[in-house]
């Protein structure tokens, strides 16, 4: 879900064109593959499955999305979610609850035959769960695209390599990129064009977020622009009832913000989240490097594992400049 920090960032989201992100990019995988997971589904709802009903959505969009990339020049580094720290406990037990709920009513709308609500609840019981996590690794791996685990956070762990120059960017739909201190974010990259919003189609285009324009332009420091998120609510903590984005910034800018968390939450200590954000865990010992799709791999795991269609799969490769009887991509690397 993320901070809600939309309405006071509106004035520091900048549309970008493709050229603009050549490069490395960082990307948040769990909540890339929720996007796909939420996204690639039939009209009723239904996640795309393979003849022996695994979900293969996520496979979907891993594999044209970063086609996709490759083709443009950006170099895709998927970054993987490790323990989460134990404040975040409530909330995955929230998330697990709204999704087992979601769940119920998406087949309670099936049977009634109610296909657009059967789509919206749907999209709300998306999961990520072990096969999800094991076989995008392996569809990675075969196209040449790194991967890192990540110690904790993923979020936390782009925005230490966009820090170190390990890659460019962070790529997530969440702010919390941000007050983890990602240098610069973009937006809607794995779920750019066409799409339905609210019941209308729209184009959805990325966007960047640089954090040092936003806390030059907020007149604020990165500390304070965390303790704007603990006032709102984060993944790790619940935020005081009634304090949105405006009047967090508020609170934050007269010096309140501890005096607000004594007064509406006594006995609650924002410190040690504040300090996560702060001083993330994070790896230091890690690789990254590119290669050329294995296309035999690919064919072999998509098409004869997953019921995939050759013809298209071996379409979006010669994307790439691969031919038959081309051993290498090389040139893209």
């Amino acid at each position: 879900m993320g901070v809600a920090l939309r309405d006071i960032l509106v004035d520091y989201r900048t549309p970008v064109d493709w050229e603009s992100l050549r490069g490395a990019a960082g990307i948040d995988a769990y909540n890339a593959l929720y996007q796909f997971l939420t996204i690639i589904r039939q009209p009723d709802g239904t996640p795309l499955m393979d003849r022996e009903g695994r979900i293969t959505s996520h496979l979907s969009g891993i594999f044209f999305r970063m086609i996709n990339f490759l083709e443009k020049g950006i170099r895709p580094v998927y970054i993987f979610d490790g323990e989460p720290p134990e404040f975040k406990t409530g909330t995955i037990e929230e998330r697990r609850s709204t999704r087992k709920e979601a769940g119920r009513r998406f087949e309670e709308a099936l049977r009634a035959g109610d296909t657009e609500e059967a789509y919206r609840q749907a999209r709300s019981a998306a999961k990520i769960d072990e096969h999800v996590i094991a076989t995008a690794k392996d569809l990675l791996s075969h196209m040449g695209i790194p991967w890192v685990d990540a110690p904790s956070e993923g979020e936390a762990q782009a925005a230490a390599m966009v820090r170190e120059g390990r890659v460019q960017y962070a790529v997530s739909q969440d702010y919390d990129s941000l007050l983890f201190g990602a240098p610069i974010l973009v937006r809607n990259l794995t779920v750019s064009g066409r799409r339905k919003v609210h019941g209308r189609s729209v184009t959805v285009r990325p966007e960047r977020l640089v954090l040092q324009e936003i806390l030059d332009g907020l007149a604020l420091s990165r500390e304070q622009l965390i303790e704007i998120g603990l006032l709102i609510g984060t993944d790790f903590n619940a935020g005081i009832r009634g304090v949105g984005p405006k009047t967090a910034l508020k609170i934050v800018r007269e010096g309140k913000f501890r005096a607000t968390f004594e007064e509406k939450q006594p006995g609650y200590d924002p410190e040690p989240v504040l300090e996560f954000f702060l001083e993330p865990p994070t790896a230091k010992d890690y690789e990254i490097h590119w290669h050329p799709p294995d296309r035999d791999r690919i064919v072999e795991m998509l098409c004869g594992g997953y019921d995939f269609s050759e013809e298209r799969v071996l379409t979006a490769l010669e994307r790439l400049g691969y031919k038959e009887g081309q051993r290498t991509l090389d040139h893209w690397f």
